[in-house]
C-alpha cells in the first residue's frame, strides 16, 4: 500500500512538472507528458528510492534523481520532441521541480519505514576493514638444530 501511494504521488508530481516544464512553455502533447510520466516515475522510483535511498541517504538520492530525470528528459526528448531549446529547457525545469517534490518523498519513504528495516538497511552502508601485523620469526630459528 505505501509503495502503490508513492508511486501515485511520483507520477503526479511528473505529470505536473511535465506540465509545467514542456507544456506551459513549449508545445508538448498529452502524450508526450504522459510517457515521460511514466518512464520518469519508474526509473526514479527504482533506482532513486528502492536501490539508493536506504544506502546513500536523502541529500544524495535526490541529487541523483536530478541527473536521473535530466538525462531521461534529455534522452527521451531527443526521440519524441523537435525543439533542442525545448528538450534543454524542459529538461531543466522538470528536473528542478521533481527533486523538490523528492525531497519530501525520500522523508516520507524514511520516516515510515520499520525500524528493525532502518537498522539492518543502516547496518552495511561502509564496510569496516581491519589488517592484522605481526612480526615474523627469522627463518634460521625456526630450522631444527643440526647433530
Amino acid at each position: 500500500m505505501r509503495n502503490a501511494m508513492v508511486l501515485l504521488a511520483k507520477f503526479i508530481t511528473c505529470i505536473v512538472a511535465f506540465a509545467v516544464a514542456l507544456d506551459f512553455f513549449f508545445d508538448a502533447t498529452i502524450t508526450d507528458i504522459l510517457s515521460f510520466s511514466l518512464l520518469v516515475t519508474i526509473v526514479s522510483y527504482v533506482v532513486g528510492d528502492v536501490l539508493l535511498l536506504p544506502r546513500i541517504g536523502n541529500w544524495k538520492a535526490t541529487v541523483v534523481d536530478f541527473l536521473l530525470v535530466y538525462a531521461s528528459v534529455w534522452i527521451f526528448g531527443n526521440v519524441v520532441l523537435d525543439n533542442y531549446l525545448q528538450i534543454a529547457w524542459g529538461s531543466i525545469i522538470a528536473a528542478c521541480l521533481i527533486s523538490a517534490a523528492e525531497v519530501f518523498v525520500h522523508r516520507f519513504l524514511q520516516h515510515d519505514a520499520p525500524s528493525g528495516e532502518k537498522t539492518a538497511k543502516r547496518q552495511n552502508q561502509r564496510l569496516a576493514y581491519g589488517t592484522e601485523m605481526a612480526e615474523e620469526e627469522d627463518i634460521h630459528d625456526i630450522r631444527p638444530d643440526k647433530k
